[in-house]
């Protein structure tokens, strides 16, 4: 045993798996399954992994098994394949709600639990996501998890506490980040801009600021100062901003979506 497993290969298994390709895995080391036998033989087709014809197949063969299913899917799913799992085995859960205890209550032996949040910008290897580990889960296979992810984007290792906050933050997020561009876009179109060119500038200004905020490692506030002439175009709108509530709505977006969160896995 020492394959990598995939169970589930919709967008966020799809993702991790080219992930791993990327880094350098051979595609003869991962075996995968997935109900629609159609995606399943597409993917192995177009990569050369493994098909195997059932989840307990993934189960004997692989050392680290992603499980990337809907929540809904996935207490089925490990009573499935609890009974031949052994001890050192690690499963990496990438379904929200489902905490690492209810994940370790299901199996008998010392099997180790990652979980993880990741968001959909993993697809284009800029996603920001977060980790969570389980009693058995030893060093070197956190190690080894967290740089496979971190071809997808970047990674940091926390408290299981804390996924809450960071689903209603990166695991959300993109979702604000879409709503914002499309405001910014609207914008432009109401100044006059063609509507092509207003959402190509607007993603592309919102592409620009982040990675300002990534590679200078500048306080935000620091980079929106520089950006501030006294009386100018952008001191007028971000006085407009704030006397219509922008930050307090965006932080309110954040505390609700956490609170969802931590209400659904209860």
């Amino acid at each position: 045993m020492g394959q990598i497993g995939f169970i589930g290969l919709g967008t966020m298994g799809g993702a991790l798996l080219k992930g791993l390709l990327a880094e350098g895995v051979a595609p003869a080391e991962i075996v995968a399954f997935d109900t629609l036998k159609v995606k399943l033989d597409g993917v192995s087709d177009a990569f050369g992994i493994q098909a195997a014809l059932d989840a307990r197949d993934v189960a004997l063969a692989a050392k680290v098994i992603f499980l990337a299913v809907k929540p809904q899917d996935m207490k089925p799913l490990l009573r499935h394949i609890a009974p031949i799992m052994i001890d050192g085995q690690v499963i990496v859960s990438v379904a929200a709600g489902i905490s690492i205890k209810e994940i370790e209550q299901c199996f008998t032996s010392k099997v180790g639990v990652i979980r993880v949040m990741p968001n959909t910008p993993c697809q284009v290897g800029e996603g920001a996501m977060a980790l969570s580990t389980g009693a058995h889960v030893e060093d070197e296979d956190v190690h080894q998890v967290a740089s496979w992810l971190e071809t997808l984007g970047m990674v940091h290792i926390v408290p299981e506490k804390l996924l809450d906050a960071v689903t209603g933050l990166s695991g959300s997020g993109p979702a604000y980040v879409y709503l914002l561009i499309e405001a910014l876009a609207d914008g432009g179109v109401l100044g006059g801009m063609p509507r092509a060119m207003a959402l190509e500038m607007a993603a592309q200004t919102v592409l620009g600021a982040a990675k300002m905020v990534l590679e200078t490692e500048e306080h935000p506030a620091v980079l929106r100062e520089m950006v501030t002439s006294p009386g100018g175009a952008t001191a007028a709108a971000l006085y407009s901003l704030e006397k219509d509530g922008f930050r307090g709505a965006v932080q309110k977006a954040v505390k609700k979506a956490t609170e969802r969160s931590r209400e659904l896995g209860d």
